[in-house]
């Protein structure tokens, strides 16, 4: 039901949104020409749109819309396709599916076989005259086995009545299918057990099943049983043999001579065996198909068409729902289970994701105990101790105390003072966030941040200095084109684990990517503004606070877009081969396990994410350099 209103809203929303980009063109004044940056500004209409279209592409190819508006059409499309897979092998019999009759196309190829098989032992050069003999005695035998079974006068009279029986059975259930008293009701304790048995079956798309398989609806149950009919059907069909007595007397002969040949062979003659069990394989290929003399199931084949028909009808709007609400595939049967097959199956519905997205967040359940992100009560003294280095209690004059002989240890100033760096002391407890995205987003924080402290000041210098440009851009360039992930098994191993080797990794991304930017930011300072500055009497410090860096600007903070992605990619990477919390640890189990919906989570934080720190630059460009593309 949510996922119904939520697909309205985003339909309406869609709709609204066309409507005032159509007005706003039409009332909107303005003077910029092609080309003005002016005119990219805005379009907030444009972006609800996108994210709808988006959105809604999702629910549609997820089948999410079909559960919503239609949750039982998995279940009926589930009893469809046992029927359809219970078919599946009588219609294959006949020229329904394939272009001919199974029995036709089996006789034509072992013909063709044995035709092949005649030449090559004529032709071939190392087979002795008398071995010859015995093999074409052998292959003439078993063209012999093809008309003892097309033979219509020898099909024995048990199988004419089982062939008649099962054709009965067929033009019955014909008959019978389209009434609305099919099935017929079960008795007392059966239904009993089949109500019990669905208030235990788990809903469409939930943890365990893919698809429920027991039928939920009348036409379900109408389906399911049919099917059961038909493979009761097709097991008797397949059990049936058309081995008439002038059959199994040739193939007892074959087997004779083969068997004797065989015995009589050396350790050596591996040739000759070869040849002796290709002919047993064919004459077992012939024994275990279903050949029928040509006409022997035309009453089969017509009731399995006509029902074929009613089937088809009896599915109404389902095949059209089908045909709508489930783009690239449908539900399939194998055997007693039923599967998503198309994009539902590997592409999670929103309404599964984002139940499971809030589980995730529940510190109760989480993901490996830990949840994606909460909070948790932490004092203030444990902020202290962890900012405040413990050193500095050391450099307060004086001694630490000493126990007295009463054992007690009276506190001094220098003691009061380690309790505080050392975090020692009652206070007051504020919310601090924690968790897998916490981590992450930790840990992409503080390597991004290293990167620009350290990364700034010596890319501009670089870009001011002969020196500085010719010692240090050998040292960035040697290992700026190596990947990230090359570097990482490194890093790891020296640093551990822990979140010092992952922020190290991403200090070393977005350190050379800010040098970078920063050198070309800095060389490319206009040289009159410099000369202006210059003439004003500006000092060198105030040229590079004044002119440097704000020109420098737009290339930092650019670069720090391109980190930003950059980070995360490599963050990812980083939790995938060592970790225990993060997004990256989170993707790395969920794949392991196929937790589909996991993963999608993953994406879908890890994005979020990147758009939050995105957005964030973009808001701070707009403060800090307004004249971008304006000078």
């Amino acid at each position: 039901m949510f996922t119904g209103v939520i697909t309205f809203l985003i339909i309406f929303a869609v709709i609204g949104a066309l409507l005032y980009g159509r007005k706003l063109v039409r009332t909107e004044k303005t003077d910029a020409v092609f080309g003005n940056p002016d005119r990219a500004k805005g379009g907030v209409h444009w972006i609800i749109v996108g994210s709808s279209f988006l959105l809604l592409s999702w629910l549609y190819f997820s089948w999410d819309i079909a559960k919503s508006f239609y949750p039982k059409s998995a279940n009926e499309l589930c009893q469809v396709g046992k029927v359809t897979d219970s078919l599946l092998s009588l219609k294959y019999l006949f020229p329904i599916e394939e272009r001919q009759h199974k029995s036709t196309a089996i006789i034509q190829r072992e013909n063709i076989n044995i035709k092949d098989k005649i030449i090559e032992v004529n032709n071939h050069p190392v087979l002795k005259s008398e071995d010859k003999i015995i093999f074409l005695d052998l292959l003439e035998k078993t063209k012999f086995v093809l008309p003892s079974l097309t033979n219509p006068n020898l099909l024995e009279e048990k199988n004419i009545t089982t062939i008649n029986n099962l054709t009965n059975r067929i033009i019955i259930l014909t008959k019978e299918f389209p009434k609305n008293t099919y099935p017929p009701p079960l008795n007392q304790e059966e239904e009993t057990k089949r109500i019990e048995a669905l208030k235990k079956q788990q809903g469409w798309g939930t943890t365990g099943e893919e698809v429920p398989t027991l039928p939920e609806s009348k036409k379900g149950l109408k389906f399911h049983t049919a099917a059961i009919e038909l493979n009761e059907i097709s097991d008797i069909f397949f059990e049936m043999r058309n081995h008439n007595p002038q059959y199994l007397k040739i193939t007892e002969e074959i087997k004779t001579i083969a068997n004797k040949y065989k015995d009589n062979l050396n350790d050596n003659q591996d040739l000759e065996l070869s040849w002796i069990k290709d002919i047993l394989k064919l004459n077992q290929r012939i024994e275990y198909a279903s050949i029928f003399p040509p006409k022997a199931l035309n009453q089969m084949e017509q009731a399995i068409r006509d029902f074929d028909k009613v089937q088809n009808k009896e599915q109404g709007n389902l095949k059209f729902i089908d045909a709508v609400f489930f783009p690239g595939g449908t539900i399939l049967s194998s055997g007693p289970t039923c599967s998503e097959d198309g994009p539902g199956r590997w592409l999670p519905k929103p309404s599964d994701t984002f139940r499971i997205f809030g589980d995730l967040l529940k510190p109760s359940v989480g993901f490996k105990y830990v949840p994606m992100i909460w909070y948790e009560m932490m004092g203030v003294n444990q902020i202290v101790g962890f900012i405040l280095p413990d050193w500095i209690a050391d450099l307060v004059p004086g001694k630490y105390p000493v126990h007295s002989e009463d054992g007690t240890v009276k506190p001094n100033f220098k003691s009061k003072v380690l309790n505080v760096v050392t975090g020692e002391f009652e206070a007051f407890k504020i919310p601090i966030p924690y968790g897998h995205i916490w981590d992450s987003f930790l840990r992409v924080f503080m390597g991004l941040m290293l990167g620009i402290i350290f990364g700034v000041p010596l890319g501009i210098f670089m870009g001011l200095n002969r020196f500085a440009k010719g010692f240090f851009d050998p040292l960035v360039e040697l290992y700026r084109p190596v990947p990230p992930l090359a570097w990482a098994p490194l890093v790891i191993t020296v640093f551990g684990i822990d979140n010092v080797g992952k922020v190290f990794l991403l200090f070393m991304v977005s350190f050379s990517i800010m040098i970078i930017s920063a050198r070309a930011g800095a060389s490319g300072t206009q040289l009159s503004k410099i000369h202006a500055a210059h003439s004003l009497g500006a000092s060198k410090w105030q040229i590079l606070r004044e002119v440097i860096f704000p020109n420098s600007l737009p290339e930092i903070l650019t670069g720090v877009r391109v980190a930003i992605g950059m980070c995360w990619g490599t963050l990812v990477a980083a939790e995938f081969l060592a970790g225990t919390t993060g997004i990256g640890f989170v993707e790395n189990i969920a794949r392991k396990y196929m937790q589909y919906e996991v993963i999608w989570i993953t994406i879908f934080v890890m994005g979020m994410l990147g758009l939050l720190f995105d957005v964030t630059i973009r808001k701070i460009i707009d403060k800090t350099i307004p004249w971008r593309g304006k000078g």
